[in-house]
């Protein structure tokens, strides 16, 4: 997922607007490690951490029914744009989000990889959006949802809109039709998948895609470019299933 600036804006709440930095890193195959901690000691985490993001879906340690209620539908915006970043940031105070467990998560952002960066059985579909959520006290919890060639998909053709009018630009979407009629994740503790490479993160991952058009999703490869972290180490985490 794309770094939010500063993780530490994010512990103190989720109401501030955290500013965007020039990156000085940059996504590589997608295959080779990256090796980002040569470019700044602060990126450390990246090439020694234990609980790293992506991995591969595949071979869980359990099945369950992960209890997770997502409240998204009509969302207004505005368009980030950057080296390797296409990214939707939400106006606070939308009581837009989700409920994972007993922990409540405020939806803050969107951004996309091509191609999706989980794999499942060693697989990437084409793209994946990452629903970029906090609690109160700044936990993170994300949801991906990839996408596979099909018909249109009328919230990212928003986004393409707005993509062509540039950064900045306000939109508006129905989230709805980026997320799976049923929702049924893959649940594990990670990391961002972008410098700093911090852990501790819920991720949420869809076991079932979305739609999009190949027109669509051509246009978000050209404007992204190879935007999928190395896949990582499982280093022995519970990794849950969808039963």
């Amino acid at each position: 997922m794309k770094y939010l600036a500063t993780v530490a804006a994010l512990s103190i709440g989720v109401s501030g607007v955290a500013v965007a930095k020039e990156k000085d890193w940059s996504f590589g195959d997608g295959q080779a490690p990256e090796r980002w901690s040569a470019i700044k000691a602060d990126y450390a985490k990246c090439d020694i951490g234990k609980m790293q993001s992506p991995i591969d879906l595949t071979n869980p340690d359990a099945r369950a029914s992960v209890k997770l209620v997502a409240n998204f539908g009509r969302v207004d915006g505005t368009l980030s744009l950057g080296r390797e970043k296409i990214q939707i940031d939400f106006t606070p105070g939308q009581g837009k989000g989700m409920k994972s467990g007993d922990k409540v998560f405020d939806l803050l952002q969107v951004h996309f990889h091509t191609p999706a960066e989980h794999a499942v059985n060693g697989v990437r579909y084409p793209m994946v959006a990452h629903f970029v959520h906090a609690t109160g006290a700044g936990e993170l919890g994300v949801l991906g949802v990839f996408f596979t060639e099909g018909s249109a998909n009328p919230a990212l053709g928003a986004l393409l809109d707005a993509h062509a009018t540039g950064n900045g630009t306000p939109l508006s979407l129905n989230i709805d039709d980026m997320i799976p009629d049923s929702l049924n994740v893959y649940r594990y503790m990670g990391s961002l998948t972008t410098p700093p490479c911090s852990e501790g993160v819920n991720w949420h991952v869809a076991n079932v895609p979305v739609e999009a058009s190949a027109e669509q999703i051509a246009k978000l490869r050209g404007a992204l470019g190879p935007t999928a972290r190395s896949i990582q180490d499982r280093n022995g985490r519970l990794l849950v299933a969808p039963e």
